[in-house]
């Protein structure tokens, strides 16, 4: 196993939280709302096998810092500047949920920083949700306010979204433990986040490197629909659906994926 690096980046007014490991090719992971660079555990040290692997924590979550109050901001500039910082060109992204649209957004405004982009039961910017899931997402952010982060944090875990995810013992233990540990900034905040325009749903045909889009087979339809788009409109993309797995496809069948995942590396050496 090789050693980690780990540490803290100034960048883009913002104190962002990296561990780096392993030699070669460098791969980034971006993690989903509510979470952290633990969500890629199964992933970090297998990559590392064959690849210079970066995971951060995204402004706003885990140890990194949150927002400043009425100053905007792009998650895709502070990953940009944070591989400036550690001197890393060209590499491949993978995201999941709202690191997915991370993922798509640094893709779009600095391909020159992405090599190929998997998207993993993506959040995509500018697609219309379901108005169920939408009202449920909106939800929480009421629930926070009045009764607490804990209980937004508890209501978003049980939810449908982590339903396939919650029948599995030991990822639900490890769910309750990365989403019991949020912060709720963004459940309480206002947040500056500047928004591309147009939007990436209207851009994606302009990605060029090679892609590919995992989705898992139960997640819900709104992710299932984001997955299609991707597919459709990226014009070097492949599609992968994951079996019996839900919203989080690398933590509920880890083996499958991440074969699935340097499969597609290897293929675009």
């Amino acid at each position: 196993m090789s050693s980690t690096e780990s540490g803290y980046a100034d960048v883009n007014d913002a104190t962002i939280y990296y561990e780096i490991a392993g030699e070669g090719d460098p791969l980034v992971l971006v993690h989903g709302f509510t979470l952290d660079t633990r969500m890629w555990d199964d992933q970090f040290t297998e990559f590392s096998k064959r690849h210079r692997v970066i995971r951060y924590d995204v402004r706003g979550f885990g140890r990194s810092s949150v927002p400043e109050e009425g100053k905007t901001y792009s998650h895709a500039k502070d990953l940009k500047e944070l591989l400036d910082h550690l001197s890393i060109g060209k590499g491949s992204v993978i995201g999941l949920s709202m690191g997915g649209s991370i993922a798509i957004n640094l893709t779009l405004e600095y391909p020159d920083y992405v090599s190929s982009l998997v998207t993993v039961d993506s959040v995509l910017d500018g697609f219309r949700w379901s108005s169920d899931f939408f009202e449920w997402f909106t939800s929480l952010f009421s629930i926070a306010r009045q009764l607490g982060v804990e209980s937004a944090n508890e209501a978003f875990m049980n939810g449908a979204l982590f339903e396939p995810a919650m029948r599995n013992p030991s990822v639900a233990g490890r769910l309750r433990e990365l989403i019991g540990s949020y912060s709720g900034w963004r459940f309480l905040n206002d947040d500056p986040q500047e928004s591309l325009d147009p939007s990436p749903n209207t851009r994606l045909r302009e990605i060029e490197c090679p892609t590919l889009v995992v989705v898992g087979e139960y997640d819900i339809p709104t992710f299932q629909g984001i997955a299609e788009r991707i597919n459709v409109e990226v014009p070097n993309s492949s599609k992968v659906v994951i079996p019996r797995v839900g919203h989080m496809s690398n933590m509920e069948d880890p083996d499958r994926f991440n074969r699935e995942v340097l499969s597609f590396l290897e293929s675009t050496r």
